[in-house]
């Protein structure tokens, strides 16, 4: 019974990946509890576990008296005879017994057993808790085995992954088998096991996606200096190259785009902007606006306020469709952004419009009226202002403001 107790818990141990002496000492103080639960708890003993026999022996030490007063730690002389005495032992000595484990009855070492495989699985739970904790914000791949309403369960070397619906890619579509990458975000201690939580919408998973994908950043030669994510719309990130040779952006993207599609693929087609950092607050705020361009910024350092002047038509991009783009480059740069419309100086448009354009909207009559007063396009109008057009006496004051409206409409639409 004894080899096979050891056989059975060693061959679990190779399994789970137990050590062999970690084992041996669970063994030891299982069959330690085991005698105390027998002889009471001052039972003085030794269990001695040999794993290449697979052989474990019990001793049961207890003083030699003539009138036993303890029988926890004490056997009387008559006792000790009527079991041999081969070693003729006196009074006072130390009596030491061999145990059998046969003579610990069947329910004892089931209970012994219960005791193993417990410690073992709990061993087990240490060691999957241990492995995990060490690869946080590192990426695992596994397989995807139960799709439920608030999270998905996805296999990685037999241990099971959690990825909750907040750490998923919004819109993403899961289907039981599918492969999955994603960062391990948290391990933490549940009341079955570790729990360990994955995640795909963690900034630290696209910054593991660029290190994979550009090996100027696994190198170190280019650095991310931060990033800012909606996860499955947009994304933006700041690097930096520590190599004046290399521009950071262009080794990122890579020769056309294929760097960073690969990332782009990864993630559901996420957007991703790449942009230089910097360590001008003005410049990388600039930097993290576009495509949107900016006139002026105003810092307030102490509350943290940018306050940035803009021409109308860029407004739109700046804010970005759902105010995205205005939103990432606010959480990059650690400024709460303001956008303060500008009205675009005339001589700095680059473009014009025919009042042709027009003429289905404003009437036959009132073109052919300004093209004979020598205005033929809708800078013209708007250079020359109300006052001049009111010295046009066929046009009224309504208009006149009508005309200015529209052509201002028109140039900063485009």
């Amino acid at each position: 019974m004894n080899s096979e107790i050891v056989e059975a818990f060693a061959q679990m141990a190779k399994e789970k990946g137990v050590d062999k002496d970690v084992l041996q000492g669970i063994i030891e103080e299982v069959f330690g509890i085991l005698v105390k639960k027998r002889f009471g708890e001052e039972a003085r003993h030794s269990v001695i576990v040999n794993m290449d026999r697979g052989d474990i022996e019990i001793y049961l030490e207890r003083e030699i008296v003539d009138f036993v007063e303890d029988p926890q730690t004490q056997i009387s002389i008559d006792d000790v005879n009527a079991k041999g005495n081969e070693d003729e032992l006196e009074i006072g000595e130390e009596y030491v017994e061999k145990l059998e484990l046969v003579s610990f009855g069947r329910r004892l070492i089931n209970l012994a057993k219960q005791n193993l495989n417990q410690r073992i699985r709990d061993i087990e739970k240490d060691l999957v808790f241990n492995d995990y904790k060490d690869v946080v914000g590192e990426i695992v791949v596994g397989d995807i085995y139960q799709i439920r309403k608030y999270d998905i369960l996805v296999n990685h070397n037999k241990n099971e992954l959690v990825m909750p619906r907040e750490e998923q890619i919004p819109h993403e579509r899961y289907r039981k088998g599918d492969t999955v990458r994603a960062i391990v975000k948290e391990v933490k201690r549940g009341k079955t096991g570790p729990e360990i939580v994955i995640s795909r919408a963690d900034n630290t998973f696209l910054r593991r996606l660029f290190e994979l994908e550009i090996p100027e950043i696994f190198d170190g030669i280019i650095q991310i200096k931060g990033i800012a994510r909606k996860p499955g719309e947009r994304a933006k990130v700041a690097v930096e190259s520590l190599d004046k040779r290399i521009d950071a952006v262009g080794a990122c993207v890579g020769m056309k785009g294929v760097r960073i599609h690969a990332i782009v693929r990864e993630l559901s087609n996420e957007n991703i902007d790449v942009i230089n950092y910097s360590n001008d607050i003005k410049v990388l705020m600039i930097n993290a606006l576009a495509p949107g361009k900016v006139k002026d910024i105003h810092l307030d350092p102490e509350t943290k306020k940018a306050t940035i002047y803009s021409d109308n038509d860029q407004i739109s991009l700046i804010l970005g469709r759902g105010g995205v783009n205005i939103k990432l480059a606010s959480d990059l740069t650690g400024y709460t952004i303001d956008v303060i419309r500008q009205e675009k100086d005339l001589d700095e448009y680059d473009f014009d419009f025919d009042l042709i354009e027009f003429r289905d909207d404003w009437g036959k009559e009132v073109y052919d009226i300004l093209i004979n007063n020598k205005y033929d396009t809708a800078l013209e109008i708007l250079k020359a202002g109300k006052l001049e057009l009111s010295k046009i006496e066929e046009l009224d004051e309504a208009t006149i403001d009508r005309i200015l409206a529209d052509c201002k409409a028109e140039l900063n639409n485009e």
